[in-house]
């Protein structure tokens, strides 16, 4: 019996432009790197622009391709981008010698006037975007902190902020015919229940509480924005998916916004231990496929196939019962908008 690929084959990208956010570090990291070396023209979206810097040289080291002073400059890409066949192809690192060119842009997603900036400089570039993929996030704050305009930061920074990012940047998908919006998820999220009056956990804080809220409001997210899309013919797919249980410094992070770590980090132990975590190259899989495979369908859910969908090859999986209600996606939506003062257009 042969052995069993621990890779996907990610489809031809070049000529297509990708925005990645929390492309520093970690799974976007990986996602940007794998894209890249596909083809794709890459925008690392770091909120820390020297560390999206370095970022951005370590992936030009490995296309060979040198820095750009804009996101790309060529007209729509040639190759098919349905090529990609979730856990079947081999490695698909693409030629180094052909890579896409790589920057990093400054965006902090707690600072709504930082997204309308960063949505404003593409904008008036006014290449198309043919994937948005919305991973920065921030986890396990102990203690309720709120982002620049008042929001409750786990939820301002993962839901609110890529709500507003997406809809600023909706003008640049809906021209480049076929975008894709991914949304990352979590295993948190299936355990979550959204307050729609509470959403910014003004009455009582839990820290993993209102992470897994922020997630679950990424997947209702999604949910909404495909459908919208549908609805309105915008022409673009708006999936979602998860890395897993992946060995990442997400559960560091948060913590030490309020503190220096003492004592055991559970969550961070438990994202480490051997057999039930996997590492952030086979963690950006899933997002890879929601993002490129012609497998992969609007409004579809992607993660790791294994036991529990912590480790594996990706797969398409079983949305949280949550994150199908119509309803509360349709009212988070509205209150999004209120919040952040970004509309999308009627359908």
């Amino acid at each position: 019996m042969g052995r069993q690929s621990k890779d996907i084959a990610v489809p031809d990208q070049h000529g297509r432009l990708a925005v990645v956010t929390g492309a520093n570090s970690g799974i976007g990291f990986e996602t940007a790197r794998r894209l890249a070396l596909a083809g794709a023209d890459v925008v690392l979206a770091v909120r820390d622009r020297d560390k999206g810097r370095l970022a951005a040289e370590r992936i030009r080291t490995q296309t060979g391709r040198a820095e750009t002073g804009e996101p790309g400059t060529g007209g729509p890409g040639t190759g098919d981008p349905g090529t990609g066949d979730p856990g079947t192809g081999g490695p698909g690192t693409g030629d180094p010698g052909t890579g896409g060119s790589v920057e990093a842009a400054t965006l902090d997603l707690a600072s709504l006037e930082s997204v309308a900036s960063f949505a404003d400089t593409l904008l008036e570039r006014g290449r198309p975007i043919d994937l948005l993929v919305n991973n920065a996030g921030v986890m396990g704050v102990p203690a309720r902190h709120t982002t620049k305009d008042g929001f409750e930061l786990q939820f301002g920074t993962n839901h609110l902020g890529h709500f507003a990012l997406t809809g600023r940047l909706l003008p640049l998908l809906r021209v480049s015919g076929g975008a894709r919006v991914v949304s990352v998820g979590s295993v948190a999220a299936r355990f979550a229940r959204l307050d729609l009056d509470n959403l910014n956990s003004e009455r009582g804080y839990r820290s993993m509480e209102a992470y897994g809220r922020s997630k679950l409001a990424n997947l209702l997210f999604a949910q909404e924005l495909d459908r919208l899309s549908a609805r309105a013919g915008w022409g673009v797919r708006a999936l979602a998916a998860h890395p897993g249980c992946c060995r990442t410094n997400l559960p560091l992070s948060g913590p030490l916004l309020d503190r220096a770590p003492s004592g055991v980090n559970l969550t961070a132990l438990a994202m480490n231990l051997p057999g039930l975590s996997q590492d952030p190259v086979r963690g950006a899989l899933p997002l890879l496929v929601a993002a490129t495979s012609a497998r992969a369908v609007g409004g579809g859910y992607y993660g790791p196939g294994g036991l529990g969908e912590l480790t594996g090859l990706p797969t398409a999986v079983r949305l949280p019962r949550r994150a199908a209600e119509l309803t509360t996606a349709a009212r988070l939506w509205t209150a999004s908008e209120q919040l952040t003062g970004v509309e999308f257009p009627t359908p």
